[in-house]
């Protein structure tokens, strides 16, 4: 096993398609040789988990290792939410205060304002509250990967960017204000595809609905949600992260802030509130 060493970065990789994700491990391999890394993901499947993170992790941490090419890898297990894990790793594993998360590579992207939603900017948000440099990285799949992994899906140009931008943020300290790098790939993205810088977009991007009929072995009482993607054309923001994902097919950054204070004019506000009691 490589011997780790205080003068190399310590990388922490988690997602939120459980341990054993392909893309995870393509991430991986993506930075393997830029540091030394720490592999603590959710032993089964989170999506959808947001930055949860209930008082108790109920669940035994496994351990195990990772065959790369560069290096053997410490791997754990949790029995928890994305979040949980990077906090789990960051106070409990690490053997010293990571220097970058990377949370992914994703099964299916997350524009728009899914990012609430998203398990895997959820634990890049986390490693963000550690004042730790996050990215949170996604690649379109196909939907009936979302929540099952597919063995038939191309990692490449993700994991080529993930590096890329990894690179990028060890070398260089993110400006104020940017706590995470949310990334999305899009399905046909090669090493030539360009990346632009972009807004969250304010429009929802998976749109929920309730099927006509209940599924056979829904339990009653129960409401099975369903999802498709919907995209109000008209209204989209030309900067936002689904314009450059969706209509122009570039690789998507766009940079998150744990700040999510309104940007309205605040004198105007309380004058409102005012007159309204």
């Amino acid at each position: 096993m490589t011997v780790q060493t205080t003068s190399r970065p310590l990388i922490l990789l988690t997602n939120d398609d459980g341990i054993h994700s392909p893309g995870l491990i393509a991430a991986a391999e993506a930075v393997c040789d830029l540091g030394d890394l720490l592999v603590v993901a959710p032993a089964t499947q989170q999506t959808g988990m947001g930055r949860g993170t209930p008082p108790i992790i109920n669940g035994a941490v496994t351990a195990a290792h990772l065959h790369l090419p560069c290096q053997d890898v410490a791997a754990y297990s949790l029995t928890g939410s994305p979040a949980q894990t990077v906090i789990y790793a960051v106070l409990v594993l690490a053997p010293r205060r990571p220097d970058l998360v990377i949370s992914g590579i994703n099964y299916g992207e997350n524009p728009g304002t899914c990012v609430t939603a998203s398990g895997t900017v959820g634990a890049a948000l986390q490693g963000a509250e550690f004042a730790i440099p996050s990215l949170a990285v996604s690649l379109e799949t196909d939907r009936q990967y979302h929540y099952h992994h597919g063995d038939d899906v191309d990692w490449r140009a993700a994991a080529q960017f993930t590096r890329r931008m990894a690179q990028t943020v060890l070398a260089a300290q993110l400006p104020f204000d940017v706590d995470v790098l949310k990334i999305d790939v899009p399905a046909d993205a090669t090493a030539d595809t360009p990346w632009r810088i972009t807004r969250q977009s304010r429009q929802p991007y998976y749109h929920q609905f309730r099927p006509a009929d209940r599924l056979p072995d829904e339990p009653s009482g129960w409401v099975h949600l369903d999802y498709d993607v919907i995209i109000d054309w008209d209204a989209l923001e030309p900067d936002s992260d689904i314009a450059a994902f969706v209509r122009d097919r570039v690789i998507s950054v766009t940079p998150l802030s744990h700040d999510l204070t309104s940007r309205v004019d605040f004198g105007a506000l309380k004058q409102l509130l005012h007159h309204a009691a």
